[in-house]
This record gives C-alpha cells, sequence and structure tokens, in this order.
C-alpha cells in the first residue's frame, strides 16, 4: 500500500457515514441538537490526542498488530496478549454493528420490510462478501478502500447540497437545543452518554498501523494515516451532523419513525426521507449504506490481521491455522474466515446495535490506552523507544499522553453504564475469562513478538 490507500482504510472505517449515522437517533435522543453541536468537537479534541500518541508509537513499532506489539514491547507479553484479545474482540463487536446497521439501511432501498429476520440475513450476506473479498487480496481491498474514500466525501456534499438546496431547514439556533427525550436521567449525564455516537465512529483509525508491513515507508505513512484519518473525519463528520440536525422538522417524529409494517427506522433516513421525499431520501440512504459496506469491508481486514498477527507468535487456540497465508492471494485465509464467523456469533449474542458499538467503543479504547500508558511509563524512565520514531510529538508527548489516557478511560466508564450495562457486562466476564486462561495455561508458554526486547518488560 501507498501513503494514501494506508490512510484510506482508517478513514473508511472511522466511517462518518456509519458511526455518525448509525447512532444518530441514539444521540439525538440523549442530548439532542446540542449533542451533535457539542459532543461531537468534544470527542474530535481527545480523539487526535489519542491518535497522535499512537502515531508515535506506530512510527517506532510498525508492525502488524500494532497494540499488540507495542504492548509487548514496553510491558511484556502478558500486556500484549491481553491488548490483543481486547483489540480482537473490539474488532468483532465493530464489525458487527457496522453490518447490521448497513443491512438496516438497504432493506428499505430495496423496499423489503425491517424486520429482524431480514436485517440478519442481510447482514450475513454481507459479512460473508467483505470476507470473500479480503480473502481475494490485498490490492484489490486497498482500490476499493481508495474508492471508499470518494463515496464518503461524494456523500457527504450530496446530503448537504441536497438538504440546503430542497428542504425546508431549522434556524442556527435549534442547533443549541439540550433535550433529553430519554429522561431518565439529568441532562449532562445523558449529554454523557450520547458520546457513545462520536466514540464509536471514532475507532478502527488504528487500522494504518495494523497494515503497516504491508505499506511503503510505513514509519512514516502509516502514522499519518492515523492521525489524518481522526482529522478529516472530524471535519466532514461534523458538517454532515449540523445538516442531518437542522433538516429535523419535528425530533419526535424523527425519534418515533416505523415503516409501513411498524418496524423502527433509523434517525438518520426518517430525516432525509421526511426532508427530501422517499425517494430521493432512499437514495442518499443507498449511498449512506454503500459507505457502511466500505468501512465493515476495511474493519475485516484490520480484524484479521489482529488475529493473524497474536497466531504468528502462539498466542491463540489453533495459532497454526489461523497465522498460515493463502499462497495463491497472499492474505491470511483463515483468520478472514474467522473473523467473520466471530462476527456473525456476537451479533447472535448482544441482538442490539447499541450494545454491540458500545462493547466495541469500550474494548478497543482499552486496547488503545494501555499501550499508550506503558509507553509514558517508558518515557519517563528514559527508555530508547521514542528514538525509534520517525513521526514524534517530541516535547509534548508525555502530557499528550496522560491526557489521552485519562480521558479514554473516563469515557470508556461511561460508556458501559445502563442503558449499555450488557456491553460492560460482557466485556467484564470477557476479561475474567481471558485472565483464568492466560494464568492457567498461557503464562510461561507464550513469549510475545519474536523479535520484542523483553529486557523491557516491567
Amino acid at each position: 500500500m501507498g501513503g494514501f490507500s494506508n490512510f484510506a482504510i482508517s478513514f473508511s472505517i472511522i466511517s462518518i457515514l456509519t458511526g455518525a449515522v448509525t447512532l444518530y437517533g441514539y444521540g439525538l435522543e440523549m442530548g439532542g441538537p446540542l449533542q451533535m453541536t457539542l459532543g461531537w468537537p468534544i470527542a474530535t479534541f481527545f480523539t487526535l490526542l489519542m491518535a497522535s500518541s499512537m502515531a508515535e508509537l506506530c512510527s517506532a513499532y510498525p508492525t502488524s498488530g500494532a497494540m499488540y506489539h507495542w504492548a509487548a514491547a514496553l510491558g511484556g507479553p502478558g500486556w500484549g496478549w491481553f491488548v490483543a484479545w481486547l483489540n480482537i474482540i473490539g474488532l468483532v463487536a465493530c464489525q458487527a454493528g457496522i453490518n447490521y446497521s448497513c443491512a438496516q439501511f438497504v432493506l428499505p432501498f430495496l423496499n423489503l420490510p425491517a424486520s429482524h429476520f431480514n436485517v440478519f440475513l442481510m447482514f450475513a450476506f454481507t459479512l460473508v462478501v467483505q470476507g470473500a473479498l479480503n480473502h481475494w487480496g490485498v490490492k484489490l481491498v486497498a482500490m476499493l478502500n481508495d474508492l471508499s474514500v470518494t463515496v464518503h466525501i461524494i456523500g457527504v456534499l450530496l446530503i448537504v447540497g441536497c438538504v440546503f438546496a430542497l428542504a425546508p431547514t431549522q434556524p442556527s439556533s435549534f442547533l443549541l437545543t439540550a433535550v433529553n427525550s430519554n429522561g431518565r436521567q439529568p441532562y449532562a449525564w445523558a449529554f454523557l452518554l450520547g458520546l457513545l455516537q462520536a466514540h464509536f465512529t471514532y475507532t478502527g483509525f488504528d487500522a494504518s498501523a495494523h497494515m503497516a508491513e504491508e505499506t511503503s515507508d510505513a514509519r512514516r505513512t502509516a502514522p499519518w494515516g492515523v492521525v489524518l484519518s481522526v482529522a478529516v473525519s472530524g471535519v466532514a463528520g461534523f458538517l454532515l451532523l449540523l445538516t442531518l440536525t437542522l433538516a429535523i422538522r419535528s425530533l419526535p417524529e424523527v425519534l418515533q419513525a416505523k415503516d409501513a409494517q411498524g418496524n423502527a427506522i433509523p434517525a438518520a433516513i426518517a430525516i432525509l426521507q421526511t426532508a427530501l421525499g422517499a425517494k430521493l431520501g432512499n437514495a442518499l440512504s443507498a449511498l449512506v449504506s454503500m459507505a457502511m459496506w466500505f468501512c465493515g469491508l476495511s474493519c475485516v481486514t484490520s480484524a484479521s490481521r489482529a488475529v493473524f498477527s497474536l497466531a504468528r507468535d502462539e498466542g491463540i487456540p489453533f495459532a497454526s491455522v489461523f497465522k498460515q497465508v493463502s499462497a495463491k492471494h497472499g492474505t491470511p485465509a483463515w483468520s478472514i474466515w474467522g473473523i467473520v464467523a466471530a462476527t456473525m456469533a456476537a451479533m447472535a449474542w448482544t441482538g442490539a446495535v447499541a450494545v454491540v458499538t458500545s462493547l466495541s467503543t469500550v474494548s478497543l479504547y482499552l486496547a488503545y490506552i494501555i499501550p499508550i500508558a506503558l509507553g509514558y511509563r517508558a518515557r519517563r524512565n528514559a527508555d530508547p523507544w521514542t528514538k525509534e520514531a520517525v513521526w514524534t510529538l517530541g516535547r509534548w508527548g508525555g502530557i499528550v499522553n496522560v491526557v489521552a489516557v485519562v480521558y479514554a478511560t473516563f469515557i470508556a466508564v461511561v460508556l458501559v453504564m445502563p442503558p449499555n450495562q450488557l456491553a460492560g457486562q460482557t466485556l467484564a466476564a470477557v476479561v475474567f475469562g481471558l485472565g483464568v486462561i492466560y494464568f492457567a495455561v498461557v503464562k510461561g508458554r507464550f513469549a510475545g513478538p519474536a523479535w520484542a526486547d523483553k529486557n523491557r518488560a516491567g
């Protein structure tokens, strides 16, 4: 991959037309229009600090597996093993939320009722196609990801242009309206819960780091892929959210929208259909679903590399199978199909987009901040790891690391509070199970990445 393709895969997984739109109704219910106006910039700022910290680590350790290798090199094989599994769990849950939402957006365009059976069937079909394309080859996926950037940018511009040219809009003061339609919590707490919309969107930017071994000049280009994917998404996503919000005619109608069969319609589809009419609204929804499909395709790529990397170091069951690379296509085929199967199981277990997105966000943020914290500890102890980095934060690195870790820890706790407690309970059970497996079976057998300097282990 070149630098643009590396950026494109993270940009595609962030996918403002997926995360921001998928949970638009959730964010609107929790905080109203003010959630879109204020919540998105807050999340963007702190995510950029986290992405910058990860970019510096990526420049020092440009390897497939990314956070797993960083944690192993800076904290020892145990930390690496836990981070790898948190990353895999987060990516699987992320994939489930992405493709389920994609299925919800596709069905109205096909004039099919959005029943649970129909949605799950479309979800499974989409996932299998993405798995097959990833199996076929990284060059094909890179080409599709380059196309994905175009689809996302054109999609945002079309939605913005059509709304302002063809639909009546609210006055700008509407953007400062604070409404808690949920009504069961104080507004400030509901607003914090509503940040799930933005933070679920801002997951997956680590994909540029996962693809470092397949990227030219990785110490320089992969870190820029991590950071620029967040920065560009921040600007385009803010424009999209403000446009959708100004196109709202009635908050209750948007939040309670249903199709002819009584199935709930995603809030963003309801806004587009009401503001632009059924035909044009559905056409733009189809464009959004295309962007979601690209997002899911990229997520399979990233997740399969995380599995392959851990299997290569004998860190998962049946490692000899999952570390195999297809001789014909040059891809980790068994890792790809393992991710496909796990994603279907995750969606069947949770049954709700809000739950899998919360589980995904918290798992991934933990996988992000652990190596950042270990890197900060090493930085304080004068560990020379930063000398390996071409892309560096310089003297600001320590401050940026601390703020990123504190904020991400705080938001991870918030996002497993009710109504997303199932995500917290599932994650707690998984972490407990991982702990038992590690201390009973893995510890003493797992040596971590073969290249990692074990003398750095804490």
